[in-house]
């Protein structure tokens, strides 16, 4: 490998950090959701800096091609950051079905209310002549 193929990679680690990072600073992702992100550039930095440690790990973990473990990791990482991202998506669906419910609950209330008004002859409220 050139050295132009190590700085393309350590720069491109660093891009990683650098977006994660900014995203968290204006609070447009949460730190649960950056955990996957930060632990992939980190990893991904330094690979770039100590390229030798992904020729060591793939002999260590018997990987014929060094390249086949950066992909079978990035694999590995994306299915995790689906895997949080269904778990959120899950979570986030029974809760809206909950409000939901509960909104046609109140709904169902206010409407018997309102029926209720109406047979005693009570004039109608107007939220309008109660905030003067």
């Amino acid at each position: 490998m050139n050295v132009s193929s190590y700085l393309l990679g350590i720069l491109a680690a660093l891009l990683i950090l650098i977006v994660v990072v900014e995203m968290l600073r204006r609070h447009q992702l949460r730190e649960r959701h950056a955990t996957w992100w930060l632990f992939a550039g980190v990893l991904a930095l330094i690979v770039g800096i100590f390229p030798a440690s992904l020729v060591g790990a793939a002999k260590l973990l018997g990987v014929e091609l060094p390249v086949n473990l950066v992909f079978f990791v990035a694999l590995i990482i994306l299915f995790l950051v689906c895997l949080q991202q269904s778990s959120e998506l899950t979570s986030l669906e029974a809760k809206t079905r909950t409000l939901v419910e509960q909104s046609a609950l109140q709904d169902l209330r206010i409407r018997a209310l309102e029926d209720a008004a109406s047979k005693r002859a009570l004039p109608p409220v107007d939220p309008d002549d109660s905030a003067r």
